[in-house]
């Protein structure tokens, strides 16, 4: 099999795709975003990358925070369409019905229906051209409960996350390995 040589561009898939709140709890806004992911773990650093000209940038420059709700396929449509809307013109929590709740270290509304949403600090701006990428500090984790198994940890299997990849939407499938499973020694019986 050989590979096809293209131009360099954007294919790293699948991605992330979630919707990132801003603003506080009486003017918000929801951007769809699928350039995020983590940095660093101690302290626990992500980061999101946004088009200058987007109405949220501006929101997230000035107030230095935002949250990231991750998404699944019961929000796909609202997803998409936070994406394709700006909320100089509509109320996007309004319009998809969304419901805001109150962060506990940020003035970003939480987006309730998100399975998980997580608080972020701006630390630092790195302008990169068509982008700006806002790395910042992890605050906080607000998983829904209904994730929660009865040992108290959460199970990522119930969420139904959605990726994007080269304009599409996906679910995730079914766990096919798990982190080590490859160097593990496998547990022999005692006689």
């Amino acid at each position: 099999m050989s590979k096809v040589i293209w131009k360099p561009g954007t294919f790293i898939y699948p991605l992330p795709v979630v919707m990132v709140s801003c603003g506080d709890m009486e003017k918000s806004n929801i951007i769809t975003v699928a350039w995020t992911g983590i940095i660093n773990t101690d302290k626990p650093m992500c980061y999101i990358s946004v088009r200058k000209e987007r109405y949220s940038h501006d929101i997230i420059k000035k107030t230095k925070e935002f949250v990231i709700n991750l998404t699944n396929k019961d929000l796909v449509y609202a997803t998409d369409w936070c994406g394709v809307k700006t909320g100089a013109k509509v109320d996007k929590f309004k319009e998809m019905k969304l419901t805001k709740e109150k962060a506990k270290f940020v003035k970003c509304p939480l987006i309730k229906e998100s399975p998980v949403s997580i608080e972020c600090r701006v630390k630092e701006i790195r302008e990169l051209g068509s982008h700006d990428m806002f790395m910042a500090e992890i605050l906080s984790i607000d998983a829904d409960e209904s994730y929660i198994d009865d040992k108290g940890a959460f199970d990522i299997t119930k969420c139904n996350l959605i990726t994007y990849a080269n304009g599409k939407y996906f679910a995730l499938g079914k766990q096919v390995g798990k982190f080590g499973y490859s160097v593990a020694k496998k547990n022999k019986k005692r006689k």
